[in-house]
């Protein structure tokens, strides 16, 4: 299985460790100094929290201010739309912001939140049968069924 490594800047390291272990992960000690901190999201998603002098040192390209512009936005899927509402909660009171109201499709529901260092993180709600059948297949149903 392939793990994935996202590298994500901060100004604030011990307030970025703060942030995703409130939101339920765990930092790997084996992987954290003063530089970087390793956060385990999953057992094959991780994201590397890398100071912003240290995150330089990775490229040539300037660093690009997340409060300013969008690099890249991670999303993840959840099992429930109550789940995606739970995780939201834990990020706004550790701190992180919601950038758009949350956003319902139907067969989707979606939110995102930007990290203290403006981050973009999404987290999402599809119904199984509209990721197996596709949304206008899975909404055509819908319709049709109503």
């Amino acid at each position: 299985m392939t793990k994935i490594f996202v590298n994500l800047p901060t100004s604030d390291l011990e307030r970025a460790k703060a942030f995703y272990t409130a939101l339920g992960c765990e930092i790997n000690p084996q992987f954290t100094d003063e530089n970087a901190a390793c956060v385990v999201w999953s057992e094959d998603i991780y994201f590397m929290v890398l100071t912003r002098e240290f995150f330089a040192t990775f490229t040539d390209k300037p660093i690009a201010d997340p409060h300013q512009s969008l690099q890249v936005s991670s999303s993840f899927t959840c099992d429930s739309r109550e789940e995606v509402d739970a995780i939201m909660e834990k990020a706004l009171a550790a701190g992180g912001t919601e950038p758009k109201p949350a956003q319902d499709y139907g067969f989707m529901y979606s939110r995102d939140i930007d990290d203290p260092d403006g981050n973009s993180l999404g987290f999402l709600y599809m119904v199984p049968e509209a990721a197996e059948k596709g949304p206008e297949a899975y909404m055509a149903e819908q319709g049709a069924a109503s």
